[in-house]
């Protein structure tokens, strides 16, 4: 069976380093999926979920990407994420406090650059969110 490595990384660390059978991520077109021998593409990454389909059948992989670069070449592809957040590590209580406060900051926003930033956060942890509640069930 043919398969692809996947390097998800962002600037903290590491997140994921294995072979694949199929990805999606959220491209900033829409939803990309990679399968091996794929062709080779960049492109710039929304908020959502990656997914991992490990090539040993024993678990998805999921990760939280807030943005970055995709680029896919024979083999290889290779997440270079803003921010990245495994599955099992992602707190809705957290996530959802983080939302009210931006809530709240955009409330108080004064001019257009600063209104730009939050609406930009409130975007990526509505995605977050969503993420969340799609990876435990709840939609």
């Amino acid at each position: 069976m043919a398969t692809i490595h996947v390097d998800v990384v962002s600037a903290e660390e590491s997140i994921f380093a294995g072979e694949a059978k199929f990805v999606t991520l959220p491209g900033e077109t829409g939803e990309l999926g990679i399968l091996p021998g794929h062709t080779p593409l960049i492109s710039r990454i929304r908020p959502g979920t990656v997914t991992i389909t490990r090539a040993d059948n024993k678990e998805t992989v999921t990760i939280f990407v807030a943005g970055g670069l995709l680029e896919v070449q024979p083999g290889v592809v290779t997440v270079l994420a803003d921010t990245a957040i495994r599955g099992k590590d992602l707190d809705e209580a957290k996530a959802e406090a983080a939302r009210k406060a931006a809530e709240q900051a955009l409330a108080e926003a004064k001019d257009k650059a600063e209104i730009a930033v939050v609406e930009a956060e409130l975007a990526m942890l509505a995605a977050q969110l969503a993420a969340i509640r799609k990876l435990r069930g709840r939609h």
